[in-house]
């Protein structure tokens, strides 16, 4: 189903480093995480840090033309270099959970796939988009030619028939971050590996885990350079978009939950809320004023049996709301509307038969961020609230892959913030060019 191929990317020359650690003072998170602050200090760590390309300076579209001449003079100066030979790239982040825990490796590779139209059902968003970040990055990809950032998707492999293959590689650089997360990336180059890799993926269709207005983005730039004829060979750079690949089925991938911080509504009583919410819900008061993981565990509990929140007061009150034995989903009057995929997670039942009926936040409310706030920190929100900010916090658990994926393949998309996939993949491990004349590599 999925088409995708070994890159053969720029990276950054590690001999120019003057140790190896210093690699962690040229990447950098994705664009759309990174305020001014963080831009800065990005910025400061090392005259060639890739921020200084995803988030160019100047005024206006003057910006993106600012991005090309500085990422022309850093190939000019060698900083940055091209393989010279076509590869996947294991990549493996080793991170503490937020919030606490055992270590835990994410693994996967960089690589590309080919960019199809969202409709053939290959490549399968979980959100929307909106049309400010897309045109931006359009703008950066035609100014540049170049996709600096990857996107990040996950395939399917419940066996796990992809880890020797992907083994089978030379690391180049290990490095620890600022956050306290170890990075490692290898080179896997041998013939017989990338075929297994290629032929493996393409049994899957792919859920785009992060990263849905850079892979729109790809797309849109690869039609307009189809439709411009700018490519004088079969398989042209620019119909191809640069990924991290995880897979989906590996039962180390965790899905960390975003919390709902509720604030500025007209009104707003806890006890009516709660009497809202228990038509859907079966309601258990919990402990009052008690810390944020008695009531994450309890969640948690509740959680693996069926779809439950916990919702919680600035006074200390909280309560497990856990969903009705035999409540009719398709009956109700916005959830029914839904395919059952999506009408059951915990997400949706809080957005459409909480937020919406009882509490009258809006579609478009949601979308602009009037009245919530989304926090993965569920400690420190709560505290929040118990110190006067906002009117009601509802906790969350994680929403697990197989969901997103099921909600994906029925066609329809989660509301947003649905998912928390940690840590987020870098920039800067490998550049891939969107060049007509240069063709990707076929196996």
């Amino acid at each position: 189903m999925a088409e995708i191929a070994p890159l053969t990317p720029l990276r950054y020359d590690l001999s120019r480093l003057a140790a190896p650690g210093d690699f962690a003072k040229v990447v950098a998170p994705p664009y759309d995480v990174i305020d001014a602050a963080q831009r800065a200090a990005l910025a400061a760590q090392h005259p060639h840090n890739v921020v200084k390309l995803i988030l160019p300076e100047g005024e206006g579209d003057a910006k993106y033309e600012n991005a090309r001449e500085l990422f022309t003079a850093w190939r000019e100066q060698g900083a940055l270099v091209r393989d010279d030979e076509p590869a996947f790239y294991r990549y493996e982040q080793t991170f503490t959970p937020p919030g606490g825990g055992k270590p835990l490796t994410r693994r996967g590779f960089l690589g590309l796939v080919k960019v199809v139209p969202l409709d053939k059902g290959i490549v399968l968003p979980h959100e929307r988009t909106l049309s400010g970040p897309k045109e931006d990055r359009l703008k950066l990809f035609r100014a540049t030619r170049t996709n600096f950032s990857p996107g990040f998707m996950l395939y399917r492999d419940p066996e796990k028939k992809l880890d020797a293959a992907l083994a089978n590689g030379t690391e180049l650089v290990r490095f620890e971050t600022a956050d306290g997360i170890v990075h490692s990336l290898a080179k896997v180059t041998d013939k017989d590996a990338i075929r297994t890799i290629v032929s493996g993926v393409a049994t899957s269709s792919l859920l785009i885990a992060d990263g849905h207005h850079r892979y729109e983005t790809a797309l849109r730039y690869s039609q307009e350079a189809a439709a411009a004829g700018s490519s004088s060979v079969e398989r042209p750079e620019h119909a191809y978009f640069m990924v991290f690949f995880a897979n989906g089925d590996d039962p180390d991938l965790v899905v960390f939950p975003t919390h709902r911080h509720v604030h500025s509504l007209p009104s707003f009583d806890f006890a009516e809320a709660v009497k809202g919410a228990s038509e859907l819900f079966d309601v258990t008061p919990l402990p009052p004023g008690a810390s944020a993981d008695v009531y994450t565990d309890a969640l948690a509990k509740s959680g693996a049996e069926r779809p439950s929140l916990v919702i919680c007061a600035g006074d200390g009150r909280a309560s497990l709301l856990a969903l009705k034995d035999g409540v009719d989903l398709a009956a109700h009057p916005i959830l029914g509307k839904r395919v059952a995929e999506l009408r059951s997670t915990d997400v949706a039942l809080l957005h459409m038969g909480i937020f919406e009926p009882v509490l009258g936040i809006t579609p478009e409310a949601q979308a602009a961020k009037t009245n919530i706030w989304y926090v993965q920190d569920a400690a420190a929100a709560l505290a929040d609230l118990r110190a006067n900010k906002g009117q009601t916090l509802f906790l969350m658990n994680g929403t697990p892959v197989a969901q997103v994926r099921a909600v994906a393949e029925a066609g329809e998309v989660m509301p947003q913030k649905s998912t928390f996939f940690f840590p987020k993949v870098l920039t800067g491990l490998c550049i891939h060019t969107l060049e007509g004349d240069r063709s990707v590599t076929s196996v």
